[in-house]
């Protein structure tokens, strides 16, 4: 079943976090992901906001647990880390 990597994100360092993008893109892609939304107009209905949003539609949840897991993407996540407040799901979706 296909499913969606929903990320949530507050930036904190845009230089730091301009690196992660740059490189978190390309690691994404590589393992099938696909971005659907990234950082567009939302609406907050319930719970903490956060500015930015992202969503990328992967062939299942083991694909997108497998690229959060590999060296590519987690390199990425070392400039995030510092520069960003977020939370990361990954969602099986009912198609």
């Amino acid at each position: 079943m296909p499913a969606l990597w929903i990320s949530h994100v507050t930036v904190t360092d845009p230089e730091s976090y301009a690196k992660y993008a740059e490189l978190a893109g390309p690691a994404i892609a590589k393992h099938g992901g696909a971005f659907i939304a990234r950082g567009g107009r939302f609406v907050q209905l319930e719970g903490k906001e956060r500015p930015r949003n992202v969503v990328a539609r992967f062939d299942s949840v083991d694909a997108a647990v497998q690229c959060y897991h590999s060296a590519e993407y987690q390199a990425a996540l070392e400039h995030a880390r510092d520069a960003s407040e977020r939370e990361l799901m990954v969602v099986e979706t009912s198609e």
